[in-house]
């Protein structure tokens, strides 16, 4: 949207003490796993039902600085289905076995209150797998981008203003889309708007909701593998409204495992032959991930880190499988094949059994607190510093966890010494 028709630009927090900041955390896919389980983390940690374990910025890094708290947070979010926090709660129990039901029990308000945040979504350009999910039929009323945009941007408003939110950040937890290279004149802020006022937009859901958030001057965080704000023309939007952006893809089991080890294997200068990994999981994102389209996004997030630590590409390979009966618990197998002193050849081998919304949503409410402080603290534009958390980093060529965590390491102590810009 050009500036005579974008809506004001948010109120900023500047000078607010955290004890009366109100914050929003605006879920794409809200009702998914993650977006479930991150909605319920947050209601269990403001009831102090849960400690700071597997919350990044709950470590002694991060002591004293000026995070939102958990009381401080509002839930809203789009999804395409008809249910609410409550349910798919309730499913995970039954199907995953997880979530201590005296927990959710003390954490029900939260969940009604923040399901009727909800709205209808978008699946514009988003492939027929995902299509199918959709049982809201508002969803199929966006048939043009700028319809889409605009009805974002207005759930977005209302959610700000009926919350009384000093500021909002959205985070894209939604299935998986179709890979998407997108023409290169998209590239140019200027054209995007262009395409978006003439209607000939290609751009997935994704990247709808990266645009109408940026364009409202929201941090936008992908932690998809899907497009979302992964093009010059979003970073040169993000500048321009003076908020933030990162992603993509969020680091959360094998993939981490991959980026710990590989740096282990360069040190000791052994030679890595191949790597095979099997990943099975049967929740959501594995059904739609057994779409061969979709699942092309996620195994090239997944594959091409080792060769990029190591410096040399050894042969690898990624399988990523849906079976139903795992629901939500992702097995990985990997295989490691290396060869050390006097040609000898040897095998590393290791499996990662995990719960992929309870690995991935600590994550999220991290990745929120930090977009949030960046953007009061007046940083603009790419947060490179927060590369540790995904598989695809954006403005950043590093993939050793260790060197990744060393730039927010190093980030952070320069927010004790540097006074915030704005």
């Amino acid at each position: 949207m050009d500036d005579s028709t974008k809506p004001r630009q948010p109120t900023r927090a500047t000078t607010s003490m955290s004890s009366t900041r109100r914050v929003g955390l605006w879920l794409i896919g809200a009702f998914g796993g993650v977006g479930t389980t991150a909605a319920l983390g947050l209601a269990a940690w403001r009831h102090r039902l849960i400690d700071g374990t597997s919350l990044v910025t709950m470590l002694p890094l991060f002591q004293g600085l000026d995070l939102d708290a958990p009381e401080q947070f509002i839930v809203g979010g789009h999804d395409i289905r008809r249910t609410n926090f409550e349910e798919t709660v309730a499913l995970f129990q039954k199907n995953a076995n997880v979530f201590e039901h005296d927990l959710v029990k003390q954490c029900r308000h939260e969940l009604a209150e923040w399901s009727e945040n909800v709205r209808p979504g978008t699946v514009l350009h988003s492939g027929k797998t995902i299509a199918q999910l959709v049982d809201i039929p508002e969803v199929h009323r966006a048939s043009s981008a700028r319809y889409a945009v605009e009805n974002v941007q207005q759930d977005l408003l209302i959610f700000r203003e009926s919350n009384r939110l000093d500021q909002v950040v959205v985070i894209n937890v939604a299935s998986t889309e179709p890979p998407m290279v997108p023409p290169e004149e998209y590239h140019s802020l200027s054209t995007l708007r262009e395409v978006l006022s003439g209607g000939d937009w290609v751009l997935p859901a994704s990247s709808v909701y990266a645009y109408a958030a940026l364009d409202l001057g929201f941090p936008f965080i992908n932690f998809t593998p899907s497009l979302g704000a992964s093009l010059p023309a979003m970073e040169q939007l993000a500048l321009e409204r003076r908020t933030v952006v990162g992603g993509k893809d969020g680091k959360t089991g094998e993939t981490l495992m991959k980026t710990v080890l590989a740096p282990m294997f360069a040190a000791r200068n052994w030679e890595i032959l191949s790597w095979v990994g099997h990943n099975i999981f049967g929740n959501r994102d594995g059904l739609v991930l057994d779409d061969p389209v979709n699942k092309e996004s996620k195994i090239k997030t997944k594959d091409r880190v080792v060769s990029q630590i190591l410096g040399y590409q050894p042969q690898t390979h990624v399988s990523i499988e849906y079976i139903r009966s795992m629901d939500d618990w992702k097995t990985a197998w990997d295989h490691i094949h290396f060869r050390g002193f006097l040609n000898t050849k040897m095998i590393l081998q290791f499996i990662w059994q995990g719960c992929d919304s309870i690995l991935a949503a600590p994550l999220v409410l991290d990745l929120a607190r930090l977009a949030l402080l960046a953007q009061r603290r007046g940083e603009v534009g790419v947060l490179k510093h927060l590369a540790c958390f995904f598989k695809s980093p954006m403005g950043v060529d590093e993939h050793d966890f260790f060197h990744q965590f060393g730039m927010l390491q190093e980030h952070i102590q320069q927010y004790r010494t540097a006074p915030p810009t704005r």
